[in-house]
């Protein structure tokens, strides 16, 4: 069963920024997109080990929501957590939503 953890509210992001939060001891990076959508992945950059994902340049991929890494730029699709510049690299997606006003995630 999921276990959903309410991180903020959806007032206190901003569209296309995220934020870190630490959930059961991991570090997660919470987007809100300008579309009102929510994702989540872990903050942890997978290259250079830095907890910065959070700090990351919202973009866009053939469709596909991304994050680019402020550290090497590499980018990572949203939804997935596979990084779009080297396939065998990606970050660890969690389930996140919009429910009363509040954002929520569900650890992976």
């Amino acid at each position: 069963m999921k276990r959903w953890i309410p991180i903020c509210t959806v007032d206190g992001l901003v569209p296309d920024r995220g934020v870190a939060a630490l959930v059961e001891g991991r570090q997660v990076a919470v987007f809100l997109l300008g579309t009102g959508e929510v994702f989540a992945v872990d903050n942890i950059d997978p290259f250079s080990g830095a907890a910065v994902m959070s700090r990351g340049l919202i973009g866009d991929a053939d469709g596909a929501p991304t994050v680019a890494s402020p550290v090497y730029k590499q980018r990572f699709d949203l939804r997935s957590g596979r990084c779009l510049d080297d396939d065998a690299v990606r970050l660890q997606p969690w389930a996140a939503r919009k429910g009363g006003g509040v954002v929520e995630v569900c650890p992976p």
